[in-house]
């Protein structure tokens, strides 16, 4: 699981896509290939919060932009929700103009839910979240961004491929006072806001294609984390809907209102 570039055809990763403004910069951003220890300290005190719960849910706004081939900038926004019972639950659910579809892993069969089709696709994935999402990505080659912070242990898959970080200073998101963490690979540039304090939570998540035409970003707000959810285990069931189509691959037009290209017509 890496962050991408957000070019070419997302297909099915609107579904998670189950995952930072700043006021002033109080000092320079870092050169090329420093890491920080103070946002690698924060970005591993997230992580090991984030593994240490067994539970959770959290809704998500999802901000994703496209460029048109006359060079404007359009910005496709979502809404989501998750819940995710470790070690091999979880749901997630996206609302939006290009999505409106459901994420389902019960710990033995994944599956992907279009409503507006009322189509499914399914995966045999005995395992974990983590073997979920990596057989998502190995069986349609589609990356997913956000579901980085799914994993159980988010830094190795965070931190693999960064060249320098930054520390920026403290800010707010949705009212919350937030560590503001900046990191950069080769292609991608990523911000990371994560709560002070004693529950180190992430609350904006924002990757930049620095190399593709007006640097489109894929932001994530997250808010209403809850950490300790009910849970009901009927949550992680899919049972398909009266007329729904089970599919084995998802073809070209169930897909095309799903779908994003970096360019818009």
């Amino acid at each position: 699981m890496k962050k991408t570039k957000l070019v070419s055809k997302i297909g099915w990763h609107w579904l998670v896509g189950i995952t930072l403004g700043m006021s002033f910069i109080a000092k320079p951003v870092a050169s090329a290939d420093v890491i920080d220890p103070n946002a690698d300290e924060v970005l591993q005190f997230m992580s090991a919060y984030l593994a240490e719960t067994e539970a959770f849910s959290v809704n998500a706004d999802i901000d994703f932009e496209v460029v048109a081939t006359d060079g404007q900038k359009l910005q496709l926004s979502s809404f989501a929700t998750a819940i995710v019972q470790r070690p091999d639950k979880f749901r997630i659910q996206r609302q939006g103009v290009v999505a409106d579809a459901e994420f389902i892993f019960d710990g033995e069969t994944l599956t992907l839910y279009g409503n507006r089709n009322n189509v499914y696709t399914q995966l045999e994935v005995p395992g974990t979240v983590d073997d979920a999402i990596r057989a998502f990505e190995l069986e349609t080659g589609i990356p997913v961004p956000g579901a980085d912070l799914l994993f159980t242990d988010p830094y190795p898959i965070l931190s693999t491929g960064v060249s320098s970080s930054t520390y920026v200073g403290t800010a707010y998101v949705n009212g919350i006072e937030c560590h503001h963490l900046a990191f950069r690979e080769d292609e991608v540039d990523w911000q990371l806001w994560v709560q002070t304090g004693d529950t180190p939570l992430p609350m904006k998540y924002v990757v930049t294609s620095k190399w593709v035409t007006a640097a489109p970003q894929y932001e994530i707000r997250l808010r209403d984390w809850n950490t300790n959810p009910l849970i009901n285990e009927e949550q992680f069931a899919f049972s398909a809907p009266e007329g729904a189509t089970p599919l084995e691959v998802l073809p070209a037009n169930v897909l095309e209102e799903f779908t994003s290209t970096g360019e818009a017509q």
